[in-house]
């Protein structure tokens, strides 16, 4: 720690003798460090151990008729802030108690702005803050990213889509790793992009606290330089035809925003990582996002839910015809009832897609709203985001009186700065109503599930729904995720699918869905990914047929007191640990390599704990469905080996006795 600060003093006499424009500010514990500078443009340098990790890159804002960040600006004056606080959090994805410690520069400038850097021992940030009177055009916003050498970068690449601009994406991608520099002008990703040098630390590239602005999408350059891209203001769109309709920009202004003058805009993230591990237990986009809106959460409720949408309703066994019907929905309720789920979705196809209030022909809702009261579960309601749009209020009010207190809205697939400010205006909206809401087709939280915590999840990742039709959503994928677009905020997967498959094996079929690696990997999604409202879309049919296995599948929790990533390596393979109350639970995934582990239970407490292990069979590697549920006893400081299938995992409860 020492040869740390001495560093840092070293680095704040060297950029204080180099230029007076010159300022420097490190890190809490001095490892970090970061140098801006005014030359034509503001730019800015970090450190680490006193290395070069993020070459000089240029920070700026463009806007209409005032005067732009660069022009004729000079640093007028700075102040250092030393923070040190904990945020507790009302839904806590990784952990309770968050330490917020940093230290922060204010730099006011001659023209009527300001930049604040955060400088953690996890990362860097920082942002610009405005003062003019009027509102102002923010023509373009410039964010560079300039790496030492040629690392190479995971990269969700986005595709264009015929009927839409660029900017239209699900943000359902895969995350490609490739050099920085074969990634082309043309070629655009949305964030987070974790960059990988030679040598560590990596670097994660994302954002936080948007409001009333424009996502950040990053550009390639040909070289070792990402460049920051944002999506023009809309102003022309028009509704898509099919069974989804969706609002598609056919015309865009020449600014990125039009905006109150003095505010504060988002943050421009770089999360700094010394080992892979460090990666998926980061919290810095949550600690940067704006203090809850909402001054009592107690009534958002995390949990589990079944969905019915990745299996279309195929349910067998059972004495009447499976669909979308009252029957249907009350199998689902007598399941999470039987195995701990505390609530349903009722996915697409419960209504008209385009008006709430037309109500299939083959549900009644007065009935499947009294059964589930009946047995104690909630419902929750898949919605249309163009529908909400048009019907919020009343919808609200209906979904009040049946009592649902979940939704989700799908097919927004956009974040200009229009599209942000749909989010905000929902989730008030619902927060005024207390339901909690989760977006699909959508930008990754970025900060805004601590502003608003009844988002409590959102999709804007490539996840089981994948296996209906192709074989992307791989093991590989799998444990790239934890490392990648987690960063951002938790995500709805949709774990624990029945059939399991090799890679060989797996084949996409409608109704039958399956999922590439082993049955253990699947239950181990459940601690490793963060969400706190987890949702089974497997088939129940098949899970009441293993009920020891889906009882213990219904008994996780979804929130945490506090996360520890064991071991693991990006793309490769995860081992997370997870404390609730007294109990830990501890998930491994691995991609299609064959592993073996040993977990030291060193970070347990004194005494005995009852540990239930799921593992992958002996013939998993052929039959990946195969695997053993278990009981043991471990103390602390007990060391017990497990062996991986390709594509395998391991998942270990353990209780205070």
């Amino acid at each position: 720690m020492k040869k740390y600060f001495l560093f840092a003093i070293f680095v704040s006499f060297y950029f204080s003798s180099f230029c007076i424009d010159t300022l420097s500010i490190c890190s809490p514990s001095g490892k970090i460090c970061v140098k801006i500078w005014m030359e034509q443009n503001l730019k800015y340098r970090i450190y680490e151990y006193g290395n070069s990790i993020l070459e000089p890159s240029q920070i700026d804002m463009v806007l209409s008729k005032n005067p732009s960040f660069s022009f004729n600006n000079i640093i007028k004056s700075h102040a250092v802030k030393k923070v040190a606080e904990v945020i507790i959090s009302p839904i806590p994805e990784k952990r309770k108690n968050i330490k917020d410690h940093y230290n922060l520069m204010s730099i006011l400038f001659k023209q009527p702005y300001k930049i604040e850097f955060r400088v953690y021992d996890d990362g860097v940030a920082y942002r610009f803050l405005t003062s003019f009177k009027d509102s102002i055009l923010v023509q373009n916003e410039i964010a560079e990213f300039n790496f030492p050498e040629t690392p190479a970068a995971y990269f969700p690449g986005i595709h264009k889509r015929d009927d839409a601009d660029i900017f239209h994406t699900s943000y359902e991608e895969l995350y490609s790793l490739r050099k920085l520099d074969s990634i082309t002008v043309n070629e655009m990703a949305y964030t987070p992009v974790l960059v990988v040098p030679k040598s560590n630390p990596k670097i994660a590239i994302t954002e936080s606290d948007l409001e009333d602005y424009p996502g950040m999408f990053l550009n390639g350059t040909g070289s070792s330089a990402l460049k920051g891209v944002f999506a023009k203001y809309p102003l022309e769109e028009k509704i898509s035809v099919g069974d989804y309709p969706q609002a598609l920009v056919t015309k865009r202004a020449d600014y990125i925003a039009k905006t109150k003058g003095t505010r504060s805009f988002p943050w421009r993230v770089l999360i700094i990582a010394d080992e892979d591990k460090q990666l998926p237990s980061n919290d810095i986009v949550y600690r940067l996002g704006s203090p809850s809106r909402i001054a009592d959460a107690s009534w958002i409720q995390p949990g589990k839910a079944t969905d019915e949408w990745i299996i279309n309703v195929n349910l067998y066994n059972v004495p009447f015809k499976s669909g979308i019907n009252t029957a249907s929905y009350k199998y689902y309720i007598d399941f999470a009832k039987q195995f701990g789920f505390s609530r349903i979705m009722m996915d697409a196809g419960w209504s008209d897609n385009l008006d709430l209030f037309k109500i299939n022909p083959d549900i009644n809702m007065d009935t499947i709203v009294q059964y589930a009261k009946e047995k104690g579960i909630k419902i929750s309601m898949w919605t249309l985001a163009h529908t909400l749009n048009r019907q919020l209020d009343s919808a609200l009010e209906r979904f009040n009186k049946w009592g649902v207190d979940f939704i989700m809205t799908d097919f927004i697939d956009r974040d200009d700065q229009k599209t942000i400010n749909f989010y905000y205006r929902i989730a008030k909206a619902c927060a005024d109503h207390k339901i909690m809401i989760m977006y699909h087709g959508t930008y990754p939280q970025k900060g805004f599930n601590r502003t608003y915590p009844n988002n409590i999840t959102r999709e804007s990742v490539l996840g089981s729904e994948y296996n209906m039709g192709s074989d992307k959503a791989s093991p590989p994928h799998n444990v790239t995720l934890p490392y990648t677009r987690m960063l951002a905020g938790p995500f709805d997967y949709e774990p624990v699918v029945f059939n399991n498959a090799t890679k060989k094996g797996f084949r996409a079929i409608d109704g039958m869905v399956m999922t590439q690696g082993t049955r253990s990997q699947q239950l181990a999604m459940f601690i490793v990914y963060d969400n706190p409202m987890q949702i089974f879309a497997g088939n129940p049919s098949q899970a009441a047929q293993e009920p020891e296995f889906t009882t213990l599948l219904g008994s996780l929790p979804t929130t945490w007191d506090e996360t520890n990533i064991i071991d693991g390596k990006v793309g490769e393979y995860i081992v997370t640990a997870r404390q609730k109350g007294d109990d830990w639970f501890i998930g491994a995934m691995t991609d299609w390599s064959a592993r073996d582990s040993e977990i030291k239970f060193d970070f347990i407490g004194e005494g005995n704990y009852k540990a239930v292990i799921c593992k992958d069979g002996v013939n998993a590697e052929k039959y990946p469905a195969d695997y053993i549920l278990m009981e043991s006893t471990v103390k602390k400081n007990d060391t017990i080996k497990f062996h991986l299938a390709p594509g395998g995992g391991f998942f270990i409860r353990l209780q205070k006795q």
